[in-house]
């Protein structure tokens, strides 16, 4: 990690008394940081969804393939990844580095305790990069910004949205911080996507609840304005798909059905 992280008496403190879906979605994976108060949301949707947990595992499974073919069958070698979370098995980082040492990857996310995870956990191999931005994904400018210390904008980024965007409730103000953060970067660039859609009505009165309790709502849209975030890109096949079904590997952990979670990828041309 970069020495640039800011300082400890700088750094932001982590509010424990309002539930956080980082924390939550950690919870969800069985990590052990999270408090009362994210246990107790997390609790809460999962006693009127009980395949939320399932989701979370799903939504895992298909970072993994995303940033493998990105890696591998698209050769991107750098990485925005917005919205991380706190780290767990198979971050890009690892993912990426394993097909290529020399992948640079910049992860973004607001929650102070995932800052204070990235030094010790998202460090990389010395071929390539691994670095962290705190930052709010409603600050596009900042996080480009920032990124170009590790990034070249002058070769294709992959920016990484993953279960980020639906926390944007104005889907206009989503569309726009896509394109912000596309615009910069230059023809073979790519965005890949993910989150929940509101085809479930179990997993809809469950986010109704969840976004009750304090912690910055989750949005569910419809499918069709998920793709939406791909208009003007060339969209990879198969597409905006449920997660499960998008490149499918043989896995008894990620059956080949439709769940209310979806995600794909788009290309700059």
């Amino acid at each position: 990690m970069s020495d640039e992280l800011s300082p400890p008496a700088e750094r932001p403190k982590i509010d424990t008394s309002v539930p956080h879906s980082a924390r939550i979605f950690g919870y969800w994976l069985g990590g052990k940081d999270n408090y009362p108060v994210d246990r107790e949301a997390g609790d809460r949707v999962r006693e009127l969804f009980p395949q939320i947990v399932d989701l979370a595992r799903i939504g895992r499974y298909f970072l993994g393939r995303v940033v493998r073919y990105l890696a591998e069958e698209a050769g991107v070698r750098q990485f925005l990844d917005i919205g991380t979370g706190l780290p767990t098995v198979d971050n890009t980082h690892e993912v990426a580095q394993r097909v290529a040492p020399d992948a640079r990857v910049v992860y973004v996310d607001n929650d102070p305790l995932v800052l204070a995870h990235a030094e010790a956990l998202l460090t990389g191999l010395p071929e390539g990069a691994t670095e962290y931005i705190h930052a709010d994904v409603r600050e596009p400018e900042k996080i480009l910004a920032e990124a170009a210390r590790t990034l070249d904008f002058d070769r294709p980024v992959a920016v990484i949205l993953m279960g980020i965007l639906a926390h944007v409730e104005d889907y206009d103000e989503a569309r726009s911080i896509v394109r912000r953060l596309l615009d910069p970067l230059p023809p073979g660039s790519f965005l890949a996507i993910r989150d929940g859609v509101d085809t479930d009505p179990a997993y809809r009165e469950a986010l109704r609840q969840y976004n009750a309790t304090g912690a910055v709502p989750y949005h569910l849209r419809s499918p069709r304005q998920l793709a939406g975030f791909l208009d003007g890109l060339e969209p990879i096949e198969p597409g905006v798909v449920s997660c499960p079904l998008w490149r499918p590997e043989v896995s008894p952990l990620t059956p080949e059905e439709d769940v209310a979670l979806y995600g794909g990828i788009g290309r700059k041309p």
